[in-house]
C-alpha cells in the first residue's frame, strides 16, 4: 500500500490468471471530492455543423471513428426523444451522425429506428453500435426515492418496472450498423423483455477485440446488470443486480475497455467505476472520478469520465462538481478537470457522454444543454 505525494491512496493486490496483466485494484481519493484539478482545455464554439434548420437534441452518445479524427454521435431528433408521445409517431430525422475533423456532417442515418439513442460504440471494423434506451409505451412517473437517491434502502424492482411494459412494441434494443448505415444485427426483443430475456433500458454497448459484445442494462429500473454475447449475438452470461456491493449496480450507465481487456463499468448511482475481467470477476473500484455518466479510455490508458449529475440530479453525492475528470489508470490520479460552466444546475448538465480523438481533443455529449462540445488544449 502506497500513499502518493498528492494524497491519492493506491492499493494493489495482484491476481493470477485470466491471461491478463491483471490486478485486483481499488483507488480511493483520500481528500474527498476531486474538484480542484487544473483545466488545460478551452471550448471550441459551434464546432459541429448541422444542416440548416436542424438543431441538436439531447445526446449522451459520442465515439471516435477508427480514422482517429471523425466523430460519431447519436442524438434525439432536436429534443429528448425521437418519439412524439402526443401522437405516437416517430420523428423522421436521422439520429446517427458522423462529423469529420472540421465538424462537417459527412454521414447520417437511422431515421425512424431509435426512440432514445443512449450509448454508442464504434468497433475495430468501423461498425457503429447504438443502444435504444426507451420504448413507445406511456412513460411512468419517477418513483419517489428512486433514481438519484442511491441503492441503499431501495429494493430490487423499485424505481420502475423491470419490463416489458404494456403496449411497448418498439425500443429497448441494441443495433449494429455498417459505416454506411446498413443494419447488420439487432439484439433484444422490440419493446423490451424481462430477465432472463432482454432488454429493458439498455444503456451502453462495447465490443471486445475477440468480438464478444457487452451491454449494460438498467436506468433507474429493476434491472441492473451486464450481459455478454458472442460476436453473432448469442447470450453467454449476465451478472449484477441492484445493490451497492462488489458486482452489484445502480444504473450501470457506461462501459469501456482498457488496454489489458478489463471492463470498466460506470456504476452511476453508486458514484463509482467498477472493474471486471471479461467473465464478470470483480477486480476493483474507483471513486475519485466522481459520478460516472460516461467513460472513455484511450490507447495509453488515460481515463476520461463525465459527471453530469452531481449536486443537481443526484441526491447522494454532495460536494462534487459536474464536469469531465481526466487521469491515468497507471496511478489513478485525477490530473485535469473540465468543469460544468453552469454553477447551479437543477437537472442534468455538462457532458453525459465523452470521447477523445487521436490528437487528444475531448468531445462532450450533453443531454440537458442539448449540445456536442469540443475541447482543445489551450
Amino acid at each position: 500500500m502506497n500513499l502518493l505525494g498528492n494524497g491519492t491512496l493506491f492499493i494493489v493486490a495482484v491476481a493470477v490468471g485470466c491471461g491478463l496483466a491483471s490486478s485486483k485494484s481499488a483507488y480511493a481519493q483520500s481528500d474527498g471530492a476531486t474538484n480542484d484539478a487544473p483545466n488545460p482545455y478551452r471550448t471550441v464554439e459551434g464546432w459541429a455543423q448541422l444542416p440548416e434548420g436542424r438543431k441538436f437534441g439531447s445526446t449522451s452518445a459520442v465515439d471516435i471513428d477508427r480514422d482517429g479524427t471523425s466523430v460519431w454521435v447519436a442524438e434525439r431528433c432536436g429534443r429528448n426523444s425521437c418519439l412524439d408521445r402526443t401522437t405516437g409517431e416517430m420523428i423522421d430525422l436521422p439520429t446517427i451522425l458522423k462529423f469529420d475533423a472540421s465538424g462537417k456532417l459527412v454521414k447520417s442515418f437511422g431515421a425512424g429506428m431509435l426512440i432514445f439513442p443512449h450509448g454508442i460504440y464504434v468497433d475495430r471494423d468501423d461498425n457503429v453500435w447504438v443502444t435504444d434506451g426507451q420504448d413507445n409505451a406511456p412513460l411512468p412517473p419517477r418513483a419517489a426515492g428512486g433514481p438519484g437517491a442511491g441503492a441503499a434502502g431501495r429494493r430490487a424492482g423499485e424505481g420502475g418496472p423491470i419490463g416489458p411494459r404494456p403496449g411497448a412494441t418498439k425500443g429497448n434494443q441494441v443495433f449494429k450498423f455498417s459505416p454506411d448505415g446498413k443494419l447488420l444485427m439487432t439484439l433484444g426483443k422490440p419493446g423490451g423483455a424481462a430477465a432472463p430475456d432482454y432488454f429493458y433500458q439498455p444503456n451502453d454497448v462495447v465490443v471486445a477485440p475477440n468480438g464478444d459484445i457487452f451491454v449494460s442494462e438498467g436506468h433507474g429500473a429493476g434491472n441492473n446488470r451486464i450481459l455478454k454475447f458472442t460476436r453473432d449475438g448469442k447470450l453467454l452470461k449476465a451478472w449484477g443486480e441492484l445493490g451497492t456491493g462488489p458486482g452489484e449496480f445502480d444504473q450501470p450507465h457506461a462501459l469501456a475497455f482498457d488496454s489489458k481487456g478489463r471492463l470498466f463499468v460506470g456504476d452511476r448511482n453508486n458514484n463509482r467505476i467498477q472493474i471486471f475481467d471479461q467473465e464478470g470477476t470483480f477486480l476493483g473500484e474507483m471513486k475519485q472520478f466522481s459520478r460516472p455518466s460516461g467513460i472513455f479510455i484511450d490507447p495509453k490508458d488515460n481515463l476520461y469520465v463525465a459527471d453530469s449529475e452531481s449536486m443537481s440530479v443526484s441526491r447522494n453525492h454532495d460536494g462534487w462538481k459536474r464536469g469531465i475528470r481526466i487521469g491515468s489508470l497507471k496511478d489513478g490520479k485525477v490530473v485535469a478537470f473540465i468543469p460544468d460552466p453552469v454553477e447551479n444546475a437543477k437537472g442534468t448538465s455538462a457532458a453525459e457522454g465523452v470521447a477523445v480523438d487521436a490528437q487528444g481533443n475531448v468531445y462532450g455529449a450533453e443531454v440537458g444543454p442539448m449540445a456536442l462540445k469540443k475541447y482543445v488544449t489551450r
